[in-house]
């Protein structure tokens, strides 16, 4: 049986390798799913909001949070022309359109926002447009009236005297059961359930023309993971934060490590000055401060991720894994089996690569898989230090938002959990397999 064959069965007998390979397989799987079922252009569409930043309320929390507290909070509710009950009459002048938007509301909070898009059509003389909204009591509240352009948003939430009227953000007195009366010093309004409807009544003055409307009330919860500040799915930042973050660590360990061995190798079996220099550079190296370093190549030249991977698998080589790999490789350059192969000719470079380097692969392992969390960790502190690609959604960038916005001193505690655990599962998983694989791979502690 093979090394690496008995090296692997005796990995089964641990049960932290299983923990740690089920998690990898997991975080494994979440970054094939992100990258298959979401392409790059469009998380970076979704990131950065654009045609779709009004479909998302404003710092809502996921909806299993509020369900599992017991919470009945709305989602966010939309309704347009096309679900609308319209009736048109005409005149020798103008057309005059009614549109009646109905919703039902059961919930037992207040939505966050409203919101009213409108689109027209005309060539010259801009239609006129006036607001109704009917409670399912029947009580008729006017919202207004105004002429309306191609395309119009109507923030019913922010109308200043819709809110003196009411006695109540807009959001809060259209759904409250006594608008009238307003609230009492430290009483809350309760909401008003059943259905609701907006009229909109438009005056056209051009034949064949038409209105289009949509209603948004946006909710206080939203899909798995939340939004931010910016109307951004927090879900779709967890997602590509995750093949980034593996890629980033897997690139960076596998730049490190396979490179520093084989400088090692080199330096052990050519030695003289090849050695010394590798040697002295490897002290300098030790003494310069990664995070620093990388701080200021990120303030005084860029903060893209892949020029700070490769800062990082430069100051990486040279570390101090060299002078252990060197103090391994020492005996074995002695050994009989590397002067049969210098008998039969073969030169350094095959002597390094094919006899000396697969010595110390197995002890290499483990250090390799250890490392992948380190980097990772990296990644999201220069991220949470202001420093992260501002181009990609990452879960540092995550954290970085939601410091700069106080959200744990606000309670949303959610946008900082969710990525958060996710680095935390990540560290987990890769140091029960490393730690698992020392056991099996290294000879001082395989008795233990």
């Amino acid at each position: 049986m093979s090394p690496w064959r008995e090296g692997f069965r005796r990995l089964r007998r641990y049960p932290s390798a299983l923990v740690g390979v089920l998690i990898i397989a997991g975080l494994v799987g979440t970054a094939l799913y992100a990258v298959l079922a979401m392409p790059y252009s469009e998380a970076q569409k979704l990131w950065r909001g654009g045609e779709v930043w009004y479909d998302l309320p404003v710092n809502a929390s996921p909806v299993w949070l509020d369900r599992l507290t017991g919470g009945q909070a709305p989602p966010t509710l939309k309704v347009s022309s096309r679900d609308a009950v319209t009736t048109t009459r005409e005149f020798e002048n103008v057309t005059i359109q009614q549109l009646i938007l109905p919703f039902d509301f059961y919930y037992q909070q207040f939505p966050s926002e409203l919101n009213l898009f409108l689109e027209a059509d005309f060539t010259q003389r801009q239609p006129f447009v006036r607001l109704a909204w009917h409670t399912p009591d029947g009580l008729e509240i006017p919202l207004g009236a105004r002429r309306i352009g191609a395309a119009e948003r109507i923030s019913i939430s922010q109308d200043q005297i819709l809110t003196r009227r009411l006695g109540l953000p807009p959001q809060i007195g259209l759904f409250a059961q006594d608008q009238s009366s307003g609230v009492a010093p430290g009483q809350s309004p309760a909401v008003r359930q059943g259905s609701y409807q907006l009229v909109l009544e438009t005056v056209h003055f051009e034949p064949d023309t038409e209105i289009r409307a949509e209603l948004v009330a946006y909710g206080r919860v939203h899909g798995l993971a939340g939004t931010d500040h910016q109307r951004r799915d927090l879900l779709v930042a967890l997602l590509w934060g995750t093949p980034v973050a593996l890629a980033f660590g897997l690139i960076a360990a596998v730049g490190t490590t396979v490179t520093t061995l084989v400088i090692a190798a080199a330096g052990v079996w050519y030695r003289g000055w090849l050695d010394a220099a590798i040697q002295r550079l490897t002290e300098v190296n030790i003494i310069l401060p990664l995070l620093p370093i990388l701080v200021m190549v990120g303030t005084l030249y860029s903060t893209s991720i892949w020029l700070m991977l490769g800062v990082v698998v430069a100051l990486g080589i040279f570390s101090a894994g060299i002078k252990m790999y060197r103090a391994m490789l020492l005996p074995i350059r002695e050994a009989p089996y590397i002067e049969a192969a210098r008998a039969y000719g073969a030169g350094g470079g095959r002597i390094v690569l094919r006899y000396m380097v697969p010595r110390v692969l197995p002890v290499l392992i483990p250090t390799f898989v250890t490392l992948i969390p380190t980097y990772v960790f990296l990644e999201a502190s220069l991220a949470v230090l202001g420093l992260g690609d501002p181009v990609l959604p990452t879960w540092g960038k995550v954290l970085h938002d939601a410091q700069t916005q106080s959200a744990l001193y606000h309670g949303f505690y959610y946008w900082v959990v969710g990525p958060a655990l996710l680095l935390m599962l990540t560290g987990l998983g890769f140091a029960m397999l490393g730690f698992a694989l020392d056991r099996v791979f290294n000879p001082r502690l395989r008795n233990l």
